[in-house]
């Protein structure tokens, strides 16, 4: 009997990240594919991205919409329980025997929860890591107790998982699979790219994702604004803006991405989503990556471009000798731009190693999910590091 993968996907980024994974397991005879799309997927201003899921050939089993109004703590949590609910439906409809699921987003805290009740077992992928500007990083940890196999990017973060009351032999140190994703992409040549785009990409061009960072003090308001003053002041780089996540605020950060493009069509522009491919060519074609989104912490320095980390959202996150930390203050950013468009950063970042880069690891991922033995799984007693 083929076993029942059922993928959860919620946003353009986990679905980059998960693609690959998807569609080799779809590929085996041992594994009946299912694929569920919530949240962002089915929200038309982050650009329907459930779309890319049937480009890449793969049918979505069941769709799980979610409130758009995200942008408080009330509407998030009214999200949340609507996610619940839904699940719960797509759960008693599909049946499946594994879920997987990756990262630390709210949505996924109610995947699996709901799956605990279900009592349908987790894989995990990215547990163990550390950000603590964000409120993903309770939530990471919680769906970490709440999932029975574990995928971590780097060694550091399996022992956190372990740490945790894991059993060792669950955890497995696979690498980052968006590292492998880079190594292993077809990726589109500038010309390609830039008639897919209907825009120029010059050499000097600077990529900007910048999320909300939940449990700073300082407003996600002031931090974009701070960051689009310093950016103008660089006006001899073009700047590309990807969308940030629907996180409380989120709707802040994109008003004032779009009133800045409006206000510097010449040399600025924003897309919702890119999708993974086209993201990783335009990153082969840029300077440097600005922001502070996970990406540019684990996969881009695999590009050989450095990036600028700003403010604590991904403070704590292991990260390679290319990635720059400065705070969210105008001057700050100032000098850390100043800093990642050096030569010599630029020179650096194109020799430095990737400690979320690691072999094999897609093929590790998909043959365990496929093939670890899920009797008595359910049940997890606390791994005890002090006995």
């Amino acid at each position: 009997m083929k076993r029942k993968i059922c993928i959860v996907t919620s946003t353009r980024a986990d679905w980059g990240l998960l693609s690959g994974i998807a569609q080799e397991l779809n590929k085996r005879e041992d594994v009946a594919l299912q694929i569920i799309a919530t949240n962002m997927h089915l929200d038309e201003r982050f650009g329907n991205t459930w779309q890319e899921i049937e480009r890449d050939g793969l049918h979505i089993d069941y769709r799980v919409p979610m409130p758009t109004d995200t942008d408080s703590a009330s509407g998030t949590v009214n999200a949340m329980g609507a996610c619940m609910q839904g699940m719960s439906d797509a759960f008693n409809t599909l049946r499946p025997d594994l879920l997987l699921i990756l990262g630390d987003r709210y949505e996924m805290l109610a995947v699996a929860a709901t799956a605990l009740i279900h009592r349908i077992p987790v894989a995990h992928l990215h547990g163990g890591e550390v950000t603590q500007g964000a409120f993903d990083e309770s939530i990471r940890h919680s769906i970490t107790k709440m999932s029975h196999l574990h995928f971590t990017s780097t060694e550091e973060a399996r022992n956190r998982v372990i740490q945790l009351g894991e059993n060792p032999d669950h955890v497995f140190n696979t690498g980052a699979i968006g590292v492998y994703n880079i190594v292993n992409t077809n990726f589109m040549t500038r010309e390609e790219l830039e008639e897919n785009l209907g825009t120029t990409i010059p050499d000097k061009s600077i990529f900007v994702t910048f999320h909300p960072s939940t449990l700073d003090d300082i407003s996600p308001r002031i931090q974009c604004e701070n960051l689009l003053k310093a950016l103008d002041k660089f006006d001899d780089f073009k700047i590309f803006f990807s969308y940030p996540n629907n996180d409380p605020s989120g709707q802040v950060i994109i008003q004032l991405i779009e009133d800045f493009v409006a206000q510097h069509p010449e040399r600025s522009v924003v897309f919702p989503s890119l999708g993974a491919r086209r993201y990783l060519s335009v990153l082969k074609c840029v300077a440097a990556v600005v922001g502070n989104s996970s990406s540019g912490i684990i996969e881009v320095p695999s590009m050989h471009i450095p990036t600028l980390n700003i403010g604590i959202r991904q403070q704590g996150r292991q990260r390679a000798l290319s990635v720059i930390d400065c705070g969210v203050s105008y001057d700050d950013i100032v000098a850390g731009l100043e800093q990642v468009l050096s030569d010599s950063v630029r020179q650096a970042a194109k020799t430095i190693s990737n400690p979320y880069e690691k072999d094999n690891t897609l093929n590790l991922i998909v043959n365990t999910v496929a093939t670890y033995p899920l009797d008595n799984i359910i049940q997890k007693p606390f791994h005890d590091i002090n006995q």
